[in-house]
């Protein structure tokens, strides 16, 4: 199809401000190379067939990650660029042009899905912010956090919409939850995500741990559920500090008061893993997953993980 030439901003919309980080957005605009991101996904687009203009990738991709960072639905995002203009002019629409629809957003995230992109559009990311010397690399912390399902839990006669969804009990508090867990491996110091894993909630923490440490850390900090003396052993080999908590178990049922302490330091240095899934919750708007599956799960947390990235990246870099 052919495609829609956007982003010709007049001198009259630039001199307008809206509520809402127009600022901030801006910002956050001028620090990645989203020409980066486009040929991964340029192919998205078919010129050649008919029918009315569509949307250039970019636009929509850029809309996605608005949509993950204030946590809209398709249709709330819809209405937001309808009516923002600094969420206009970050995607790249002027005032008089038409803004893409639910469904046409909604399809754009369902191919990016399909194809596996997201993955590939995660880590530019991360090549972008290691060459923008955002990554410390000093440290990796590893924490999950659960979330819920879109689709309401089974009962007794009922099954659940979402057969890929499990149930969890959630830590100090009473009663279980249903949906999916992100796993997370976060960078000490600067707090970017370097890795995320998707798994539905009753997968224990330490399943996907080996895939949230990449190697280049110096230590990787992490409570009890993630040590393992195979764990241990293969941090050492290559060169980086397991700090890990310990637990008791049926041999020692209680934990002498040298790994007591030992806990507590852990405790307090991967403490700010916290600050990322309060984002995520309170700013971000991630309460729940909004689609049916585990491939869908996965895509929802992976681009609030992005999105995220670029919130840190606009408050880290120098003004």
């Amino acid at each position: 199809m052919a495609i829609k030439r956007t982003g010709q901003i007049g001198f009259a919309e630039a001199l307008l401000s809206t509520k809402g980080g127009c600022g901030s957005l801006d910002r956050l605009d001028g620090l990645a190379k989203w020409y980066r991101f486009e040929k991964l996904i340029g192919h998205l687009r078919d010129e050649a067939s008919p029918g009315r203009p569509g949307y250039p990738v970019l636009v929509l991709f850029k809309a996605i990650v608005l949509q993950s960072l204030y946590g809209l639905s398709e249709r709330e995002l819809e209405e937001a660029l309808d009516d923002r203009l600094s969420f206009r002019r970050f995607v790249g629409l002027s005032l008089e042009e038409a803004v893409p629809d639910h469904t046409v957003i909604n399809r754009f995230r369902n191919r990016l899905v399909g194809e596996g992109l997201l993955e590939k559009l995660f880590a530019e990311l991360d090549r972008q912010l290691e060459k923008a010397g955002v990554i410390l690399k000093r440290g990796t912390m590893l924490d999950a956090t659960l979330i819920r399902a879109a689709s309401a839990p089974p009962g007794d006669r009922r099954p659940t919409g979402d057969p890929e969804a499990g149930f969890a009990k959630r830590q100090g508090r009473a009663g279980s939850i249903f949906g999916y867990k992100a796993h997370v491996g976060v960078d000490e110091g600067s707090g970017i995500i370097r890795a995320v894993t998707t798994t539905a909630a009753n997968v224990n923490d330490t399943t996907p741990a080996d895939a949230l440490i990449r190697g280049d850390e110096r230590v990787v900090w992490g409570d009890a559920a993630y040590h393992t003396h195979s764990r241990e052993a293969a941090l050492k080999a290559r060169g980086v500090k397991p700090r890990l908590m310990r637990r008791a178990n049926k041999h020692h049922p209680k934990l002498p008061a040298r790994l007591l302490s030992y806990n507590r330091l852990i405790a307090r240095r991967r403490a700010a893993v916290e600050t990322t899934f309060a984002t995520w919750k309170h700013r971000m708007r991630l309460t729940h997953i909004r689609y049916v599956g585990l491939k869908k799960a996965t895509a929802q947390i992976l681009l609030a993980a992005l999105a995220f990235n670029l919130r840190r990246w606009a408050r880290l870099a120098p003004a």
